[in-house]
C-alpha cells in the first residue's frame, strides 16, 4: 500500500480544546475536516491508526453514480424523491471530487461504468436497475452485449464516470486540509466521550507522559467517521451490517477492456483496469463478500475470486490482494447527522454500502453544511434521524436475529466443541487459529509469523464468541464487525478496547 506524508501535529493533543474533533481518516473524515478548516475553524482530525488504514486505502475506487444495484435496492424501499436525492447527493459529491483531482493534479481515468447480468438470472436485477436510473434522471443505457471475456449476457451503462487510485486523491486531500490548519494525530485511538462544561471530551488508548493519565480531546463538536460509529448511543451496530469483501490485481498479457463492471448477481464480480507503477494497464478483480466473520474459510472466498479470474484472463499473473469492510444500513440510504435526534454535539456519518468514494464525500458536504450552516437539499435523504425506518424494519428483524443466533452459537460452541482444552500450552500450525476454553471463557489460539498468541475469544463490544478469519489472520466478530489482530489489537469495527491477552 502506497503511504500518505501527514505532517506531525504542531501542538500536543493534551494541550489543545479544537472547534471540532473529526474521528477517522478516510475519506469522509479527511473531506469533513478540510471543509471545516477552510471555514477557519480549528479542527483536529485523529486516527486510531493511519490515515487510509481501513476502508478508503483499500477501495477498489470507483467514482460512479451507477453503483451495481443500489438505485433499484433505494427505490424498492423508498420515494422517487428519495431516490433522486440520493442520486443528487452522489452527483454532486463526483462532481467536488473530480473538481478537487484536477485543481491538485491528481491524476483519474473517466469510464463508463457497467452493471451487467451474468446469466439470464440476473436479468430482472438489471432492468430494475435501468429504470431506477431513468426515474432518478439518470442517462442510462441498455446494453445487450456488453462483449466482456466474463460470462454477460446484458447491461446497464452510464458514460463519463471515473475511477483512480484512492490514496492518491486521500494524500491530497490530507495536504491541502493541512495547509488550512487542521491538525492530525494518527495512531491515537478515541475509546469513549463524554460531555464536561460545554465540551465533548474524548478519551484516548494514549496515555499522558506527564500525569499518566489516558489523553482526552477536547472540541466543541465531534464528527465520528469511522466507517461504524465507535459510540454505541444511538444504536447504529444494530442498524447495519457488515460485509468484507475480496480485491486483487494482476498484470496481463492481453489487452483488457474499457470500462468499470459490477455484477448484479452472484457471485459478486468487480472488473476494471488500473494504470500500473509503470504506466502499464493491470486488472483489478474483486467480490466474493460475506457477512464479517460468518465465512467458514474466508482464504476460500479469496481462492474462488482468484481462480475466476485466471479462468477469463488467462495470462493473469496475482501482483496484490487486499480486502475492505463496508457497512450497509438497513433501509439502503446511509445515515448522515447526528448520533441521537436532537443532539448538536456529535455527528456520525455511516452505511456506504461500499460506494464511500462518492457516499463519504457526500457526507461530508452535507455534514459541515450543517454546521457551518446551509446545506444542500439532499441531505435529509440521508438524515440519521430520518422518521421511524418503518421500511427497514423487516431487514433490523432479520440481521438482529441473525446476530442473536451467531451470539447463541458462539457461546454453544466454545462451551462443547469437541477437542476443547483448558490446556493453554497448545501451539497451532503458522497461519492457523483455534477456539479452546480458558476455564468456562473461549481463548482464541494462533500462530502467525512464528509467534503463538492466546487471546480471549470474547469481543469486548457486545460479547460476541469471535472467529478465526484464515485469509487475513485476524479475530472477526459475526455480530457487528470488530476486527482483531493475532495479538489482540484492535483493526475495525464498532470495538474500542483490544482482546485480553491469555499468554
Amino acid at each position: 500500500m502506497k503511504s500518505i506524508e501527514v505532517d506531525p501535529p504542531a501542538r500536543s493533543i493534551a494541550d489543545s480544546r479544537f472547534d471540532y474533533v473529526v474521528v477517522g481518516g478516510g475519506i469522509t473524515g479527511v473531506t469533513t475536516a478540510l471543509l471545516l478548516g477552510r471555514s477557519g475553524a480549528d479542527v483536529a482530525l485523529v486516527e486510531a491508526r493511519h490515515v487510509g488504514a481501513v476502508a478508503t486505502g483499500n477501495t477498489t475506487a470507483k467514482v460512479s453514480v451507477l453503483q451495481g444495484t443500489r438505485l433499484s435496492s433505494i427505490s424498492s424501499k423508498h420515494s422517487a424523491a428519495a431516490l433522486r436525492g440520493y442520486v443528487d447527493a452522489n452527483v454532486q459529491a463526483q462532481q467536488w471530487l473530480l473538481a478537487f483531482c484536477r485543481q491538485h493534479g491528481v491524476p483519474f481515468e473517466i469510464e463508463t461504468a457497467y452493471t451487467y447480468a451474468q446469466s439470464d438470472k440476473g436479468l430482472d436485477s438489471i432492468r430494475k436497475e435501468f429504470q431506477a436510473g431513468q426515474k432518478a434522471g439518470l442517462d442510462v443505457r441498455w446494453v445487450d452485449d456488453p462483449g466482456t471475456p466474463f460470462p454477460s449476457v446484458a447491461a446497464v451503462a452510464l458514460d463519463d464516470q471515473a475511477q483512480f487510485h484512492p490514496l492518491d486523491a486521500l494524500g491530497a486531500l490530507v495536504a491541502e486540509a493541512q495547509r488550512h490548519g487542521v491538525q492530525i494525530y494518527e495512531n491515537t485511538r478515541v475509546v469513549s466521550a463524554h460531555s464536561k462544561d460545554g465540551d465533548q471530551l474524548l478519551r484516548t488508548d494514549q496515555v499522558d507522559p506527564v500525569s499518566g493519565d489516558d489523553l482526552t480531546v477536547r472540541g466543541q463538536r465531534i464528527v465520528l467517521a469511522t466507517g461504524t460509529p465507535i459510540l454505541d448511543r444511538g444504536g447504529f451496530f444494530a442498524r447495519v451490517h457488515p460485509e468484507r469483501s475480496y480485491a486483487a490485481a494482476f498484470s496481463v498479457s492481453e489487452p483488457i477492456m474499457a470500462g468499470m463492471y459490477l455484477a448484479a448477481d452472484q457471485p459478486s464480480r468487480s472488473v476494471r483496469w488500473a494504470p500500473g507503477p509503470n504506466g502499464e494497464p493491470l486488472l483489478l478483480t474483486g467480490g466474493s463478500g460475506h457477512p464479517v466473520g460468518r465465512a467458514k474459510s474466508e482464504q476460500e472466498h479469496v481462492d474462488e475470486l482468484i481462480d475466476w479470474t485466471t479462468t477469463y484472463f488467462p495470462t493473469a499473473q496475482l501482483t496484490h490482494q487486499w480486502s475492505a469492510q463496508d457497512y450497509v444500513t438497513i433501509d439502503e440510504l446511509p445515515y448522515v447527522g447526528p448520533i441521537l435526534p436532537g443532539h448538536d454535539s456529535i455527528f456520525v456519518a455511516t452505511g456506504f454500502a461500499k460506494w464511500g468514494m462518492t457516499n463519504g464525500v457526500a457526507a461530508a458536504l452535507a455534514l459541515t453544511g450543517r454546521l457551518l450552516g446551509g446545506g444542500p437539499p439532499w441531505a435529509e435523504y440521508l438524515d440519521s434521524s430520518r422518521p421511524a425506518q418503518v421500511v427497514g424494519a423487516p431487514s433490523a428483524a432479520v440481521i438482529n436475529a441473525e446476530v442473536g443466533l451467531h451470539m447463541a452459537r458462539g457461546w454453544a460452541g466454545a462451551a462443547i466443541k469437541p477437542g476443547s482444552s483448558t490446556d493453554t500450552d497448545e501451539t497451532v500450525p503458522e497461519g492457523g487459529g483455534v477456539l479452546r476454553r480458558n476455564g468456562a471463557r473461549p481463548m482464541g489460539v494462533c500462530t502467525v509469523e512464528g509467534q503463538t498468541h492466546k487471546v480471549s475469544a470474547v469481543c469486548p463490544h457486545l460479547a460476541g464468541v469471535l472467529n478465526w478469519n484464515d485469509a487475513e489472520k485476524s479475530w472477526d466478530c459475526p455480530l457487528h464487525g470488530s476486527r482483531f489482530a493475532a495479538d489482540g489489537a484492535v483493526l475495525e469495527g464498532p470495538a474500542t478496547r483490544p482482546l485480553t491477552k491469555l499468554d
